[in-house]
């Protein structure tokens, strides 16, 4: 169960908090009331989807953060609780349905169930069960290292590999509850490029997880992890409005931070403290030759899930066959035509 905090916070314009002595990160309200207390929140392509603690209803907004609706039907109830719903959508990836209607997946913390939801809220079903230790996060492989498949982790520490089918493997165990997760888009420090990095709230480490399981412990610990993310590579560079740092502010509303509150961070990580509501960037420092990192500001309330929307999300990285196709046709075109670069 979710913990309550106290927090002493320094307001400034509102939702703008300093942490210590760094620039602070700027929040402002995105969507005002969620219906209940907000836990999930995904990007689905023409709406937004997200979660609310204890609560087995789904909810909805358009693209702004309004016209708040119900998303597709109530979860079902396992064993008198529903826990907290980790909400997330595909990438039109792997089988995981269309880049252009990308399908909701809900993953039950009770249950240990993970549901398909089609993008419409129309349809649903349960889509992968028997996620022992009960579902924490759910995040798609966007470069192919894990074979563009679902990675979920639980509360017991597992880490598993979900196919299109609903398949599920142990990819890895990390020794807590892990509930952050996300791919290096780069090196990382002397972490691979597409490395699947999770951060356990249970005991505060950060661990990069290689497509065979083999684990390398970061080397950072903190108090009670909530978020992971690594700051896009291309953030800010498409100029959509869109772009930019959602998260559940628990127990009040969702927030958003502008994508160029992060350009110096590119291709770092950012995690959130449950505990103590700051938001921290991870780096890896020359000058000692280890991971650092520093605190970049503080959630009005308590953090919860959190993500970047960038281009890499509004525009999915192709799959291999996808590349070759690309290739061939422009091998045709390049005796007719000089082609000029897309941005």
């Amino acid at each position: 169960m979710k913990k309550k905090f106290l927090a002493i916070s320094i307001l400034m314009g509102g939702l703008s908090l300093l942490g210590t002595g760094n620039a602070a990160v700027s929040f402002d309200t995105f969507v005002g009331s969620t219906g209940g207390s907000p836990i999930g929140f995904a990007y689905a392509g023409n709406k937004f989807v997200g979660s609310n603690y204890f609560n087995n209803q789904l909810y909805q907004t358009d693209l702004n953060g309004g016209n708040l609706l119900p998303f597709g039907a109530p979860l079902p109830i396992s064993s008198g609780s529903i826990g907290e719903i980790y909400v997330s959508s595909s990438l039109g990836l792997g089988g995981f349905g269309s880049s252009d209607a990308r399908d909701v997946f809900a993953g039950s913390e009770a249950a240990g169930n993970v549901y398909r939801f089609s993008n419409d809220g129309s349809s649903q079903s349960l889509f992968a069960s028997g996620l022992s230790g009960d579902v924490r996060g759910i995040a798609f492989d966007p470069y192919g290292e894990y074979g563009f498949n679902m990675l979920v982790t639980t509360q017991t520490g597992n880490v598993y590999r979900v196919d299109s089918t609903g398949s599920a493997s142990l990819l890895a165990n990390v020794g807590g509850d892990a509930e952050g997760l996300d791919f290096t888009p780069q090196a990382f420090g002397d972490i691979p490029a597409h490395t699947l990095v999770v951060v356990s709230e249970g005991t505060g480490r950060l661990t990069a997880i290689a497509s065979d399981g083999s684990q390398r412990d970061l080397g950072l610990h903190f108090g009670t992890p909530e978020m992971l993310s690594f700051v896009p590579l291309n953030l800010g560079d498409s100029g959509n409005p869109l772009e930019g740092f959602y998260a559940a502010n628990y127990p009040d509303n969702v927030i958003k931070a502008d994508a160029s509150e992060f350009l110096a961070y590119k291709g770092d990580a950012v995690i959130t403290d449950e505990g103590n509501h700051h938001m921290y960037h991870i780096y890896w420092d020359n000058a000692i030759g280890a991971f650092n990192t520093s605190d970049i500001g503080m959630f009005p309330n308590q953090p919860e899930d959190g993500i970047f929307l960038t281009a890499a999300i509004l525009t999915p990285v192709p799959e291999p066959e996808t590349y070759a196709m690309l290739l061939s046709g422009l091998g045709i075109l390049g005796f007719m035509v000089r082609r000029r670069r897309i941005s």
